[in-house]
């Protein structure tokens, strides 16, 4: 559907954590699903038009709070419970599909995002429907993972 998308989310990734969090990320085939016992934050941003789909961020609750402390310029015990991460997940999970909205612009295919959403819990997974194209890029962020997962449809 988008033959480059590999390249799109890569991009769009490693922009985002370079310029917003200082972290170098790199996407790495030998990582699987996160399966650690640690609870997870999911951070999601749908976008519609010519192409519509959901991009979905997500790591470890640990992961997650770093993330805040370095987007926010915080020390750990400065981030006050989950609404300060999810709130950074939110826009983390934003600025990547942002990216990605102005690439597909580029192409001549625009669309419009949703309004970012955060799903929390322990062993949950994403099940797309069947007319659903569905990708999964797991990224090495300085030994954690991100794992970026892209449900597409065309209209």
């Amino acid at each position: 559907m988008i033959e480059d998308i590999e390249q799109l989310i890569s991009s769009a990734v490693t922009e985002v954590f370079s310029t917003m969090l200082n972290l170098k990320v790199r996407l790495d085939a030998s990582c699987n699903a996160m399966v650690n016992g640690e609870g997870h934050v999911a951070g999601s941003v749908g976008f519609i038009g010519r192409v519509s789909g959901v991009v979905f961020l997500y790591s470890t609750n640990s992961f997650a709070r770093n993330m805040t402390s370095s987007l926010l310029g915080l020390t750990d015990l400065e981030i006050e419970g989950d609404e300060m991460v999810n709130d950074a997940m939110g826009e983390l999970s934003n600025m990547v599909v942002g990216h990605l909205k102005s690439r597909l612009s580029d192409r001549g295919m625009p669309c419009v995002l949703t309004i970012p959403s955060i799903v929390r819990g322990n062993h949950f997974t994403i099940e797309p429907v069947s007319s659903t194209e569905r990708r999964i890029f797991f990224f090495n962020c300085d030994g954690r993972q991100l794992v970026v997962e892209v449900l597409l449809k065309g209209t």
